[in-house]
């Protein structure tokens, strides 16, 4: 069994929804939900990565592992170099990035986007995809999109329609050619820890300040980052209201996803 370890990064502030770890998912706070998915995966430890008393004090209350970190990381990925810095990790260990806001994420995705890390030493991270069928989400800069050569490593990111089908797209009704593949980006991550150091050192590149896209600083200094389809749908996150009504639903048995 693979050993590796999950963070779970959950910051207070959030512009749509304040306190949004906190916010109660039938009975329990949502950052309790997302730990206990993350803990019914294989990982040897789970962490809880907070720069707030709030959320440290809650994650206290059903017994999780916390780091303290600083509030001043410029992003996720600095936050989780501070955690392993922290816990001393060696340099090849893989650590997973779990978004704090993710209660419904099945455990099988965590462990296979570890696993997919450990078999692939040319990388440095590890990330997972699914296909697109929707010319709407191709054409939705929300909705970010992978291309990856056929042994799974990235070939770029980006917020908009890769690759560009000229006719198809062209047209006065555009649709997504029969001969062509497109894929979303899931934004769960495993990583080795000597690349976190590195990455915190990297200045941002051209490609990521102008797609907002900080996995693109990573290509942009030579590293490969392997891309694989999901074993199991992702419900999503919740980042609206409606999101998380929705999760709501779920957890009070009436509705299903």
């Amino acid at each position: 069994m693979l050993d590796y370890t999950i963070i779970i990064p959950a910051r207070y502030a959030s512009s749509r929804l304040p306190g949004k770890p906190l916010l109660d998912i039938a009975g329990k706070p949502m950052i309790q939900r997302v730990y206990e998915q993350a803990m019914q995966a294989s990982a040897a430890r789970v962490i809880v990565a907070t720069d707030d008393a709030r959320i440290a004090t809650a994650c206290e209350q059903f017994g999780a592992e916390i780091v303290m970190t600083s509030a001043d990381h410029p992003s996720g990925t600095d936050r989780l170099e501070e955690v392993v810095q922290a816990l001393e990790l060696d340099d090849e260990e893989i650590v997973v990035n779990v978004q704090g806001d993710e209660p419904l994420i099945p455990p099988e995705v965590i462990d296979q986007v570890a696993q997919n890390l450990d078999e692939h030493p040319d990388a440095g991270v590890a990330t997972l995809c699914e296909r697109i069928h929707d010319v709407r989400q191709v054409m939705n800069p929300n909705v970010v999109k992978v291309v990856f050569d056929r042994f799974g490593k990235a070939s770029y990111f980006s917020r908009a329609p890769i690759p560009w089908a000229r006719e198809a797209f062209g047209s006065k009704v555009p649709h997504l050619p029969s001969q062509a593949e497109y894929y979303r980006h899931i934004g769960l991550y495993a990583y080795r820890v000597d690349l976190l150091k590195r990455f915190v050192n990297w200045p941002p590149s051209m490609t990521e300040q102008v797609e907002r896209l900080e996995q693109l600083r990573v290509m942009s200094n030579g590293e490969s980052i392997h891309v694989d389809l999901a074993l199991h749908a992702l419900p999503g996150g919740v980042d609206t209201e409606e999101d998380l009504q929705r999760v709501q639903a779920h957890f009070s048995g009436q509705s299903s996803l």
